[in-house]
């Protein structure tokens, strides 16, 4: 993985640094070891690969087992600096055990590495395997064909290279830094994208329970007749080079649609669809798989079509805005999960959300929380641009960072 380093750094593997410091490689605790019926809602959480991202730990969902179970499983107690990483499915999924992590256990479908080497800096292992080149390699040499699987051998074959102290600790402290700013400038984007939500509930009420008494009409009154609402291309076939571009689900991101990954069909496709062409300034909702995502058309995509995983809202009688916020309430986020069906593919029916129940302010109020919710993407639009140079500057700092030229 690297062709430039300088002598100062040495090339090695993660199995060489622990057969030389003495550490070790163990595998969690296997399904026959520790059954889904042991965990409890007290006791000692057990790290497990949904709880890792971003190469730390989190609680949002850990599971737990009481003090006997820790006793029989002691080999996979973790400790200040282990390393764990998902042992199957998408295994560039790892974190960095803290000191508040220490006594927690290595859980089912994790693999743990202990370094135990004075020569490397934890911060800068996980600088250091954040990389894209390391997730690329774990996924080149993983085993399994239906669901990639890590073990101890592959584990130990990673690719690791390392300068002196002081130098990994330079780099881990310049993308630190780096990655700082892309936090708290994520974090605006999140307190900007919360105001939303909070301005509409401050002025209209959650618009189920509808506080207010606005009248309420089903969302298919609220459509123009001339463009009912409908899903679209049931098979856009192979990305074309020119031809008629298509929204999918996977681009629609943050109320946004992610215009550089958008895909193109063919005209004679599209044509065949002409039912869900687009017009800029139309709501489009996601109605299978992740049910709920919203977008506004942009200009750039009039006249573009969509998949038959999302339904086009021609919103006529009421602000286009105002509808997308009501529909990403929390209440309505409810609704639509209570009407989604399936089983291998879950969706909600365009016959229901035909009658979805909205809210109708007054005109002048709708038009003054658009105003409001305008001013308000404006400045994501800066936060946005501001992230996306942050995102290519730490990009440029890792890559140089690990190939010596920092």
């Amino acid at each position: 993985m690297r062709d430039t380093l300088t002598r100062e750094w040495r090339a090695t593997t993660i199995g060489a640094i622990c057969d030389a410091f003495g550490g070790e490689i163990q595998t969690g605790p296997f399904g026959s070891q520790l059954h889904a019926s042991d965990y409890s809602i007290d006791g000692t959480p057990l790290v497990m690969p949904q709880d890792m991202q971003g190469g730390q730990i989190v609680c949002d969902r850990i599971a737990r087992v009481s003090p006997e179970h820790v006793s029989r499983l002691s080999r996979h107690v973790l400790h200040n600096g282990d390393i764990v990483y998902s042992r199957r499915g998408d295994v560039t999924r790892f974190a960095i055990v803290t000191e508040a992590e220490t006594g927690w256990l290595c859980g089912t479908g994790s693999i743990r590495i202990r370094l135990n080497c004075p020569d490397i800096e934890i911060p800068y292992a996980r600088r250091y395997l954040q990389q894209e080149a390391v997730g690329g390699w774990l996924k080149q040499h993983a085993q399994g064909v239906t669901m990639p699987n890590l073990n101890t051998g592959v584990i130990r074959a990673i690719p690791f290279s390392y300068p002196s102290l002081p130098e990994q600790q330079r780099i881990a402290g310049v993308l630190d830094r780096t990655e700082a700013l892309r936090a708290k400038r994520r974090a605006a984007l999140t307190q900007l994208d919360a105001l939303t939500q909070a301005i509409f509930l401050e002025m209209f009420g959650d618009p189920l329970q509808n506080p207010n008494g606005f009248p309420v009409s089903p969302l298919i009154y609220l459509i123009d007749p001339a463009r009912p609402i409908t899903y679209g291309i049931l098979m856009p076939g192979p990305n074309q080079i020119t031809g008629i571009k298509y929204v999918r689900v996977v681009d629609m991101q943050d109320k946004k649609i992610e215009l550089a990954d958008v895909r193109r069909t063919t005209e004679v496709i599209s044509n065949s669809f002409r039912r869900s062409l687009l017009n800029s300034g139309d709501l489009l909702m996601s109605i299978r798989g992740h049910v709920g995502r919203l977008a506004i058309v942009p200009p750039e995509l009039d006249g573009a079509n969509i998949t038959q995983d999302t339904a086009r809202l021609a919103i006529h009688g009421a602000s286009t805005m105002f509808v997308l916020e009501c529909l990403r309430t929390q209440g309505f986020q409810r609704w639509m999960a209570k009407h989604t069906k399936g089983v291998a593919v879950r969706g909600i029916n365009l016959g229901d959300v035909k009658q979805m129940p909205i809210i109708l302010p007054p005109r002048q109020s709708q038009e003054s929380f658009t105003r409001r919710v305008t001013a308000i993407e404006r400045l994501r639009i800066t936060h946005r641009a501001s992230l996306a140079e942050l995102d290519a500057l730490f990009a440029s700092l890792q890559y140089r960072a690990f190939r010596g030229e920092l």
